[in-house]
This record gives structure tokens, sequence and C-alpha cells, in this order.
């Protein structure tokens, strides 16, 4: 299957979910240049409340967990099931994408610690492309945007 995808997650705690530091949050980016361009790719980009939102980023071959793909009739049908619990929200069917064409796929989660009990957050962006051209193939606007981003307390 001729797919680039790239994963960006982001994760926080309640020190970064109002002020300023949530305004520094929300604008981190959501799609990066790919360091390296071959087909299969799957570029994950990590960013963390931790780590003063630094990028880490790693390159494989492996789709994310949660993205299922199948071709038929020269289109890519691709679908994002939830990795963790989230609060009641509609989720949308598949998406089919043409050769050439990406799509943004957001969704978010409020997670709880299993030692602390301490709420944290992450959001998650998937940029895939169907037979991608460059490694710029997630700067420009993508075909479909899928947004699942629900307001997490």
């Amino acid at each position: 299957m001729d797919v680039v995808a790239q994963w960006v997650r982001t994760t926080w705690t309640k020190k970064s979910r109002g002020g300023a530091e949530a305004a520094r949050r929300n604008a981190l980016p959501v799609a990066f240049p790919l360091p390296v361009f071959r087909v299969p790719l799957t570029h994950q980009v990590v960013m963390d409340e931790g780590s003063d939102f630094d990028t880490g980023s790693s390159v494989g071959d492996t789709l994310p967990e949660g993205v299922q793909l199948s071709e038929a009739d020269g289109r890519l049908r691709v679908h994002v099931t939830a990795i963790a619990p989230m609060p009641p929200r509609s989720r949308p069917p598949a998406v089919r994408l043409n050769p050439g064409e990406w799509l943004r796929w957001q969704i978010n989660y409020r997670l709880v610690g299993h030692c602390t009990g301490e709420w944290s957050y992450r959001s998650d962006t998937l940029n895939l492309a169907y037979q991608p051209r460059d490694e710029f193939c997630f700067t420009g606007p993508p075909a479909r945007v899928i947004d699942e981003l629900a307001h997490l307390r």
C-alpha cells in the first residue's frame, strides 16, 4: 500500500489546561514535514508537558495503533478506532481517499493515572496520505478533516 502516516501525540496535565499554558499548548503544530520520504512510512511525533512540549520523533513502517486501512476500487478506506476510553461522542464512519489525497483525523482523550488517580489529557492527530508525492505532503490543506476533538473537563 502506498501510504504515509504521521501520528502527532500531545499529552498534558491540569497544569496546561488553562491560561497561558493552554494557549501555548494549543499553538503546537499538528503536522510536520517528513524527516525521510519512503513508502510505506509512519512518522510518530510526541510532545508532552513533562518535556516542556519539546518534539521527539521516530520513523517506522508499522501503522499507529487503532488505524485500519484497506484498498478497494482504487481508493483507500481509513478508519480510526478509539484506543482509550473517552467521553460519549458520535464516532464518524470510515473515510475513503483517492490517490494523491490525504486526511487529518483528530481525537482527544482524558485519562486517569493508575497509580495516582490524577487526570491527564492526550490529543492525537493522524495525518495520512494515499500515494503521497513528497516529504511535504502534510503541509498543505487536507482533502478530508475528521474532527473528534471533544471538550475535556
